[in-house]
């Protein structure tokens, strides 16, 4: 296994899902990614709403970096990668047949009587590489 790559979003299950990694890195002695991608709506404009994207980008960063230091700490190694681009194509470009990739079972999406979310769901179906989908504890 080259790296260990994890899909952040901060919601319950993908906490859960970087502490899962974290340890399965620090096991495994390799690197762990962890991204959070983000789109842009180009419906923003449309609505003639006023966007400061560097704001957005730069707040999108300081989430990634404050989960990773909530949950993680120094126990391992991480690369933070913020992705402008849908969860699903954001994980699975960056995951090799080298990788493992980790998500949380269900995000933010609305659904959540549902097992599975719809990233996770995608991620599992379309992987070049193993993948483990995490819930969190309440759910066990």
């Amino acid at each position: 296994m080259a790296k260990i790559i994890v899909g952040v979003d901060g919601s319950d299950a993908s906490r859960a899902a970087i502490r899962w990694a974290a340890g399965e890195a620090a096991l495994r002695g390799v690197p762990l990614v962890a991204v959070e991608a983000w789109e842009f709506s180009p419906l923003i404009f449309a609505a003639d709403v006023p966007v400061a994207l560097d704001e957005l980008r730069s707040s999108v960063t300081d989430h990634l970096h404050g989960v990773v230091a909530d949950e993680v700490g120094d126990t391992v190694d991480v690369t933070e990668l913020v992705v402008e681009k849908a969860p699903v194509p954001a994980l699975l470009d960056e995951a090799s047949t080298e990788d493992l990739l980790v998500v949380g079972s269900r995000g933010r999406g609305g659904f959540s009587g549902l097992l599975l979310g719809s990233v996770s769901q995608q991620v599992a179906q379309h992987a070049t590489c193993p993948v483990v989908i995490v819930r969190p504890p309440d759910e066990d």
